[in-house]
């Protein structure tokens, strides 16, 4: 290592194990919470209910009204139902959508955050939130959206579908890629996103073919953990944008469109990364990490096509106009000709294509 680096990472209390859940009303006392609001999507109200059972009188209400995105609407109506109920403390029980719902909650009304994550999405570890509103995606950092705790438990990703679970794992496995050649990586986020890149692609075989495999599922989770720990402390780049333009725009679903991009951002930033390049081959045991992952990803059965997931073939110019207006940092500047390529070869699901280094 040579050369200065500077590094802040802050990640809150983690509770990682089988069962873990069965925690939720210990870690709730701990935090002196009596007045909880828990958020879900529709789908995980049942899981949800079962798990706030254990809060007894501290248990204010179940607002089972996430949406993927955190429409603006949705949060305001679930911002003044925490006003109502007078909460002290949210519990997001589910993916992305709770949890960012949980983070809007906290930002706009102060009261800490526990998040309890059934996907591999990473985001209950990071500052970041963010909010949909007339068709454009805004996100930004604020320490109160960072959750006091986070409690893993494998045992909730069992009901995650082989399908839902690659598509998940891969967008935690964009927070690590990321990270890498973040402007502001250190050689601790190095190491973290490396650990975190090898778990995600080492496990995800191995829960496509035995998805009730506990051990399996802990080692995906552990590595999206990581991921999160990584993307929190690290500063986002093209890759995110883009998905965060994509979804804003089309509403298309979050995880397939992280996980249709990857390996065509990949193919462009990590031949300006060559630091970020060595170590994802080694990760991913490749000498092309783009190129192995897009393979990979089709072998395990995910649709890799944007056009499939919704996006209209006329779309291209809209994204590429967002994504210059506000560029994100980058490993290279991002130009036009860049972005048609990353965006046509993703429209279309064909293999990431090389760009000539300039």
């Amino acid at each position: 290592m040579t050369g200065g680096f500077a590094c802040e990472i802050s990640t809150g209390r983690v509770l990682f194990e089988p069962g873990a859940r069965a925690q939720l009303a210990d870690e709730a006392a701990r935090l002196r919470l009596n007045r909880l609001m828990v958020v879900c999507t529709p789908g995980h109200a049942a899981p949800a209910h079962e798990m706030a059972v254990a809060l007894g009188d501290s248990l204010m209400d179940i607002h089972a009204h996430a949406a993927m995105h955190v429409p603006a609407p949705i949060a305001a109506t679930a911002v003044q139902r925490a006003g109502d109920l007078d909460a002290d403390g949210c519990i997001a029980v589910g993916g992305g959508s709770a949890i960012g719902l949980g983070k809007v909650i906290a930002k706009e009304t102060g009261v800490p955050l526990i998040a309890v994550p059934t996907t591999y999405a990473g985001s209950e570890m990071t500052p970041i939130w963010g909010l949909t509103d007339g068709g454009r995606k805004r996100t930004g950092r604020d320490a109160r959206v960072r959750p006091r705790v986070v409690i893993y438990d494998p045992e909730l990703t069992l009901g995650l579908p082989p399908a839902q679970s690659v598509t998940s794992a891969v967008n935690a496995l964009a927070h690590a890629a990321e990270a890498l050649y973040a402007p502001d990586n250190s050689p601790l986020t190095d190491v973290i996103a490396a650990e975190s890149a090898q778990a995600i692609v080492t496990a995800l075989p191995q829960i496509v073919a035995a998805p009730c495999e506990v051990a399996a599922r802990s080692r995906l989770l552990y590595g999206a953990w990581l991921a999160g720990v990584a993307l929190g402390s690290t500063t986002m780049s093209l890759h995110h944008q883009l998905c965060h333009v994509l979804g804003g725009t089309f509403d298309l679903p979050h995880a397939e469109t992280h996980t249709a991009l990857l390996p065509h951002v990949l193919a462009l930033n990590l031949e300006h990364a060559p630091r970020a390049r060595e170590r994802l081959q080694s990760a991913l045991g490749a000498a092309d990490p783009a190129t192995h992952l897009f393979e990979l990803i089709v072998g395990l059965g995910a649709r890799m096509s944007l056009h499939e997931l919704g996006m209209p073939s006329q779309g291209i110019t809209t994204v590429i106009d967002q994504v210059l207006a506000v560029p994100y940092p980058n490993v290279t500047p991002v130009t036009r000709e860049h972005l048609e390529t990353i965006l046509s070869g993703a429209l279309a699901g064909t293999p990431p294509r090389p760009h000539r280094c300039r």
